[in-house]
């Protein structure tokens, strides 16, 4: 009885380990190793292709995303404004005095999400002028100065918490916020800083920013399905300061807004980087947050309140508030 019960625990034990290798090898071996270079960044902009100025505005523009109506929305966090660029013309849809809007993306219903530096996550809306607070605390204590958001295909929303942290104190925090509910769930916590944010093309990880430490974090997503994988370094960047805003495209490339680079950095699915997109010589370097639209990647550059485009060959995912 005793040797069965031993061949038996053998057994199960054998069986997880294959189960563990066979899990392993489907989530980290996908392709060969390349005789020649992986990549170079022609991959994804035409050696000719020139950046375009697209608008000038003034404060610190950030959140850079488009409505239904292709109009560019953003806002200002040291002026307290909701921006609109409509047919290149740029204007003040509301200033809020004591509110510092620093990170912005769509819902499907039209309303404009914001997170906030004062700790509150509220919702805007174009049609009424209406601002609602979603979220401006967590277990019953106050949230810390937010930065940044994204809506899953869901309609849950991952928003960033960096204020107070950084490199020798890394306690920042990123929460989830589950469709329909105003009841935050702690998704990460412990991080230097976590500023942008974004959803890999598949849906089964999250990309975030750890701005004091110039590198991009990998986080299985709430939704992921059957992960076995951890939460790893996805990309590491040199000079400048840190990862600000992201965006991803349909093949799962992940663009970086690196700043104070005045650069794009483009990594594949797997992390290996295609190369950077440089804004022309003698602008801005404050690349802060980047979107598609149209063929274009449009990256707002905060120095000189600028939004910039460039054709790319790939095209972006579509977000949440356009679908």
């Amino acid at each position: 009885m005793k040797k069965r019960a031993l061949a038996l625990t053998v057994l199960i034990i054998l069986s997880l380990i294959t189960v563990t290798v066979v899990g392993a090898k489907a989530l980290y071996v996908t392709k060969p190793v390349p005789k020649d270079e992986r990549h170079s960044i022609s991959e994804i902009v035409n050696p000719s292709s020139k950046w375009e100025k697209v608008a000038v505005g003034s404060g610190f523009m950030e959140g850079i995303n488009f409505d239904r109506s292709g109009n560019i929305w953003m806002v200002s966090p040291p002026t307290g404004e909701i921006i609109k660029v409509k047919d290149d013309k740029v204007s003040v849809i509301e200033k809020y005095v004591g509110l510092l809007p620093v990170g912005a993306k769509f819902h499907k219903d039209g309303r404009l999400f914001i997170t906030d530096v004062t700790g509150t996550l509220y919702a805007y809306d174009p049609k009424t002028g209406d601002r609602t607070t979603i979220v401006d605390s967590y277990n019953g204590s106050p949230l810390n100065g937010l930065n940044d958001l994204v809506f899953d295909q869901d309609g849950g929303l991952y928003f960033t918490e960096p204020m107070g942290s950084s490199a020798t104190k890394p306690t920042g925090r990123v929460f989830y916020l589950p469709p329909n509910s105003k009841k935050p769930v702690l998704f990460q916590e412990g991080i230097a800083y976590p500023n942008g944010i974004a959803i890999s093309a598949n849906g089964q990880r999250i990309y975030i920013s750890e701005f004091a430490t110039n590198r991009i974090i990998s986080v299985p997503s709430k939704n992921a399905k059957d992960s076995r994988e951890t939460p790893f370094v996805f990309g590491q960047f040199e000079g400048g300061i840190g990862p600000d805003g992201l965006a991803v495209d349909t093949e799962g490339n992940l663009y970086v807004a690196h700043f104070q680079a005045g650069e794009i950095v483009v990594l594949d699915a797997s992390g290996f980087k295609y190369g950077t997109i440089r804004l022309p010589k003698d602008e801005g370097t404050f690349t802060t947050n980047l979107t598609f639209h149209n063929g274009y990647l449009y990256v707002t550059e905060s120095s000189k309140n600028e939004v910039w485009r460039i054709k790319v060959k790939k095209e972006g995912l579509q977000p949440y508030g356009l679908q």
